[in-house]
């Protein structure tokens, strides 16, 4: 099982899976099919864990360049909170960590709220410490995962998921997995309904609502995703009704190369 089509955000979080996988007695091949790590990538989390303890579990990513930053004050913060409730510029359905930084470093060229110049450009990492504290950043399910559990969970991805994934990249299509939920407020971010996209390689696509999300808000977002891919898209999305909304079945019925497979709720945590 490859690793290297993950971030390095979703991968750590499945190499801590595994630890706690392991505190709990699973074996490593119980490990490897419930986080879709391969044996190598569970052991060495395992080590790493054993050695020096949760602070070691992660891949320590290289250092930034000089004239980066990391860190985001109160003004950076509050500037990146607005434009999360734009959509991004198309196609994204969301915007990544890459597309805030680089609107925000463009930004701080010439606003007229800063006091003085920034003397370093702020990375998508920043971006991505940032969500972390904000309880903004959301981790995709480990669908690959349940394709071998004998439970209602690796039924559920067998029998809806996988016949349509795979029908999809034949096609040359895309695979999106989706999901709304609320973030609490706290000190770096007021509360806000959050929707989050999660493509390729796990990368995360995020836009926030001061309100629940209406039916225009979906479409238009859905319709980035079939803007975006080369073919049929394929999303499996988490937290919304979307067969209570007429509006959307009408736009659904008019783009059949959307397929959307709503998450029961019951395997939200699987």
């Amino acid at each position: 099982m490859a690793t290297k089509h993950l971030s390095p955000e979703v991968l750590n979080e499945r190499r801590k899976q595994a630890v706690r996988l392991r505190l709990d007695g699973h074996t490593v091949k119980d490990a490897c099919e419930r986080t879709g790590l391969s044996a190598p990538t569970v052991s060495a989390a395992w080590k790493a864990f054993r050695e020096g303890g949760w602070k070691a579990v992660p891949v320590r990513q290289r250092g930034r360049a000089k004239g980066q930053a990391n860190v985001l004050d109160a003004r950076l913060r509050e500037a990146l909170g607005q434009q999360l409730l734009c959509l991004p510029p198309a196609p994204l359905p969301g915007w990544t960590s890459r597309a805030l930084a680089d609107w925000l470093n463009g930004e701080q060229l010439n606003a007229e709220w800063l006091n003085e110049k920034p003397d370093a450009a702020v990375t998508p990492r920043a971006i991505e410490h940032w969500w972390e504290g904000a309880g903004l950043k959301v981790n995709p399910l480990a669908l690959d995962a349940l394709e071998k559990r004998r439970n209602t969970a690796g039924r559920w991805y067998r029998q809806q998921v996988l016949p349509v994934r795979e029908s999809v990249e034949r096609e040359g299509g895309a695979f999106w997995q989706g999901g709304v939920c609320m973030v609490k407020p706290c000190a770096e971010s007021p509360g806000r309904v959050a929707v989050y996209w999660h493509g390729k390689r796990g990368a995360l696509h995020l836009r926030t609502f001061e309100s629940p999300p209406k039916a225009n808000d979906y479409i238009a977002m859905f319709e980035r995703l079939l803007d975006k891919a080369h073919g049929p898209v394929a999303v499996v999305f988490h937290g919304a009704a979307f067969d209570k909304s007429p509006e959307i079945g009408e736009w659904l019925e008019r783009h059949p190369s959307m397929r959307l497979i709503a998450v029961p709720a019951t395997q939200a945590g699987s």
